[in-house]
């Protein structure tokens, strides 16, 4: 009974234990099977077309909605239907990547067995994964992870692609998922790249190319290994015509085809540098603040946002064209100006320039600096490519090494005397940067967006800062009377300061409107030191954007030089202070970016709306000059554009309205050209649009020459883009304040309100309230006055210097030209010959002249 007890008991174990196996199994086949399930569920879901959330690039639209471009970094994908590819594209993947895709399940045991075969015999017979395993491995797997572990995973999901999907719907995934190279993922963006169009438009010949980077984009990349890329194509087209995709006349024909142009000098840039891209230069002004915008999880190179933008596409293209010209023609006149080849300070090249000149010795104008600079032009524009080319086509790779080492030398040599040149358009009224140009040519080694980030001299554009803050001391008019005359001014460390005119010219007395018009340095001085250093730098200041009271001591130095613009702005401050005078005295802020959106569409950064609603908050502080000042300001500058440096300009902004009849809108603006001829500027405007241009150097010290100045260059190129986005744009003047402002006609000469007496022309100006002039013109009668006094005192007495006489008519007083020949008489000695002439002069001088007693004439 025991023994039974026994045996009952341990069959109870064993059944007790075979039961708790079977549910622990049971169990974790449950959990096996649930965890299985779970993830063909999220399969489903993370692979659903209709869910697909994948790497999207940030979309940039004009103000137009027009698109700019496209930011996508590593992952520069677009999507593309699968039935919008040309035949020959998917018939290339196949007979490349997978022949069999079309009968298998997911995988084929005998590519397998080959792959493990070729890895034991460390032989290349091809790889074993399928197209579905290469895509399984590609979402769910790191394919850079070279295990067994990651094929089981990788062969996992390439059998819940299988089940999941349609063969088709593999392909398109495939097809918008995989890296091609270039930072390109997906076979349309790829295409784009490598050759210029969509996938839609793709040849036999290309989409050999681009399945071959497949496996490998950077050792079969076709710009850095022609032959070896060629080579590889010649293959996949053979096995295309042996398969039946493809004739191999039409095989052939497309591969002689892209071979006879392709474009062996292309380097292998990314496609960041290499996209689409229609205003490169704002486009990476955008790309910059995006990313002081965009936080966290924010991806602007990822995450499908479109970026609404001020820029107006039609301008942006004139002024890539004019900027274009205008760059090119200024080196091409930097390169044969004499006054233009040497640095500022290199004093030999100086004196043996100088010597060569004087003495008309062309072999001593420095024939060796000349040869040279010809030999590294002749090597770099002529010599070079083509060695580049060889080395390409013949895969010379160390020989392609070393010429473009060459070439980067040449360019980084060539950059420290190319002329560079810079553009910054803005919308007065709302301060929208309609177009902008940062430089020559954006690339790699040319990033610099000169247009916001320069820090060059204004020169002379400076000169309308501290005018309006004269205007507004109401001790100067734009009929004052300056003198132009030579002066010494003493800085506050008692520094002597001694400013000459831009030609070295003197024209006495001028009114203060003709002093701006004319860009006269003297005249503007005296009214910088008639105004006083505080008062000056407070305007210009404040018209440039500057609050910090650091900034402010740092940026304006307190010395007369300021006067001529020896301070470090960038064209979009001087563009901003300018708009300021257009919009009747209003602060301008450049603004770029108006709203960016998710790829839902919904509103996720508002630039536009916050700086609007911090304008209003600002009240009657945005008007930082008055509307009277800025309009007085603006007729001041429209002389400019009738009279002055800019003159004739006028013309350009003449047009025609559907109805043939002509109109002309109002322009002003003003030249500036700094020391040395180092820069060359233009800032004007209509009143739609302020502009600023620039031209110059990288490297401070170089001169632009004399045919390279504000009134030359900057002025033809401004005036040619204004009238390009002006064109077509209906008829609009500037806003006049009804209260504050006189109108007043006045001499000329004096500025006084003219008399009959006044012959030399009258001009029309303004006048803030209460400044305009009272008295009338006094001048022209002391004058008339003057000359018959002059001629009374002359006709009774005679006078001679040396035995040439000294004639009068009723022009005043002329002496004879033969005076400054040899005065010595036969017989006589020179130096008693000198001596009478010296004194006959003299006393010529003073008889025939009395004291000026007109202050006009002083």
């Amino acid at each position: 009974m025991l023994l039974l007890c026994n045996m009952f008991a341990k069959e109870t174990r064993k059944i007790t234990v075979a039961l708790t196996a079977i549910l622990l199994f049971a169990l974790l086949s449950g959990i096996a099977l649930g965890l299985a399930l779970a993830l063909t569920t999220n399969l489903k879901k993370q692979e659903n077309f209709s869910d697909f959330n994948p790497a999207l690039p940030t979309r940039i639209l004009d103000i137009h909605g027009d698109l700019i471009t496209e930011f996508a970094s590593e992952e520069k994908r677009e999507m593309i239907a699968l039935d919008q590819l040309p035949p020959h594209m998917i018939n290339a993947l196949l007979t490349r990547e997978d022949q069999n895709f079309y009968k298998h399940g997911g995988f084929t045991l005998k590519s397998i067995a080959r792959a493990v075969f070729g890895k034991l015999t460390r032989q290349s017979l091809g790889g074993g994964s399928t197209i579905t395993q290469q895509l399984a491995g590609t979402l769910y797997a790191d394919r850079s992870d070279i295990s067994i572990g990651r094929k089981v995973k990788e062969l996992w999901w390439a059998l819940q692609l299988e089940r999941r999907y349609s063969k088709n719907e593999i392909l398109e995934l495939y097809l918008n998922k995989m890296y091609f190279g270039g930072g390109t993922y997906g076979v349309n963006a790829a295409s784009k790249f490598y050759f210029g169009h969509p996938a839609t438009e793709i040849t036999p010949a290309e989409a050999a190319i681009l399945v071959i980077q497949l496996s490998n984009p950077a050792f079969y990349n076709p710009f850095e290994h022609p032959n070896r890329a060629m080579e590889r194509q010649q293959e996949v087209l053979k096995q295309m015509v042996e398969l039946g995709y493809l004739s191999k006349k039409a095989a052939d024909s497309s591969f002689d085809d892209y071979w006879a142009h392709f474009d062996y000098t292309r380097t292998a840039t990314s496609a960041w540098l290499s996209r689409d891209d229609k205003a490169r230069w704002f486009s990476e002004y955008v790309r910059r603040q995006l990313e002081t915008m965009m936080y966290g999880s924010m991806d602007i190179y990822s995450g499908g946002y479109t970026v609404h933008t001020t820029l107006d596409l039609k301008h942006q293209a004139a002024a890539d064209k004019v900027m274009t010209d205008y760059i090119a023609l200024a080196n091409r006149r930097f390169k044969v100006s004499s006054s233009a080849r040497f640095a500022e300070g290199d004093d030999y090249a100086r004196v043996t320039e100088l010597l060569s000149l004087a003495f008309n010795i062309p072999e001593l104008a420095v024939s060796g600096e000349r040869i040279h600079g010809k030999a590294v032009s002749y090597y770099q524009n002529n010599v070079n490519p083509v060695v580049d080319v060889l080395s390409l086509v013949c895969g010379l790779d160390g020989l392609k090494t070393q010429t473009n080492k060459a070439n980067a030398n040449l360019q980084n040599a060539a950059a420290k005397t190319t002329v560079e040149g810079a553009l910054i358009s803005l919308e007065n009224d709302t301060g929208y940067i309609t177009a902008l140009v940062g430089g020559s040519k954006f690339d790699q080694s040319n990033q610099v967006i000169r247009a916001t980030q320069a820090s060059v001299q204004p020169g002379s554009t400076f000169k309308p800062l501290y005018y309006s803050a004269a205007i507004d001391t109401r001790k100067y008019t734009a009929s004052s009377m300056i003198a132009d005359t030579p002066v010494v001014f003493y800085n506050e460390d008692g520094v002597p300061y001694t400013p000459l005119n831009f030609k070295g010219e003197w024209k006495g007395t001028v009114l203060l409107w003709e002093a701006l018009a004319h860009s006269m340095n003297v005249p503007s001085l005296r009214i910088l030191d008639g105004i006083g250093f505080d008062a000056a730098i407070s305007r210009a200041a404040t018209l440039l954007g500057y609050t910090d009271k650091a900034d402010i001591d740092r940026v304006f130095p307190r010395v007369y030089s300021l006067g001529l613009g020896v301070i470090s702005v960038a064209p979009i401050q001087m563009a901003q202070a300018f708009a300021t005078f257009a919009n009747q005295g209003k602060q301008v802020t450049p603004i770029a970016i108006r709203s960016v959106e998710d790829r839902n569409g919904k509103t996720i950064i508002d630039p536009e709306k916050e700086l609007r609603l911090e304008q209003k908050r600002k009240g009657s502080g945005i008007q930082i000059i008055s509307p009277q000042n800025a309009w007085i300001m603006t007729d001041l500058l429209k002389n400019t554009i009738r009279a002055g440096t800019l003159g004739g300009s006028d013309a350009k902004f003449s047009f025609r309205d559907p109805n043939g009849k002509r109109y002309t809108i109002p322009a002003a603006g003003k030249t500036g050209t700094t020391q040395n001829w180092s820069d060359a500027w233009t800032v004007g405007f209509t009143p739609y649009y302020t502009t600023a241009l620039w031209f110059g150097f990288d490297k401070h010290g170089l001169s632009l020459g004399l045919d390279n100045t504000g009134a030359t260059l900057a002025g033809p190129a401004w005036g040619d883009y204004m009238r390009l986005i002006h064109d077509g744009l209906p008829y609009r003047d500037f806003v006049k304040p009804q209260t504050g402002l006189v109108a007043a006609t006045v001499c000329v000469k004096s500025g006084l309100l003219p008399t009959d007496a006044c012959d030399e022309g009258t001009i029309s100006l303004y006048f803030l309230e209460g400044t305009q002039p009272t008295k009338y013109c006094d001048y022209h009668e002391q004058n008339n006055d003057l000359k018959r006094r002059s001629m009374e005192i002359l006709q009774t007495q005679s006078y001679s210097v040396g035995q040439r006489p000294i004639t009068v008519d009723d022009s005043g007083l002329t002496l004879d030209p033969s005076l400054f020949e040899d005065p010595t008489p036969s017989g006589s000695s020179g130096k008693s010959g000198a001596n009478q002439a010296q004194g006959g002069a003299s006393a010529a001088t003073e008889s025939a002249v009395p004291p000026a007693t007109n202050p006009l004439l002083q």
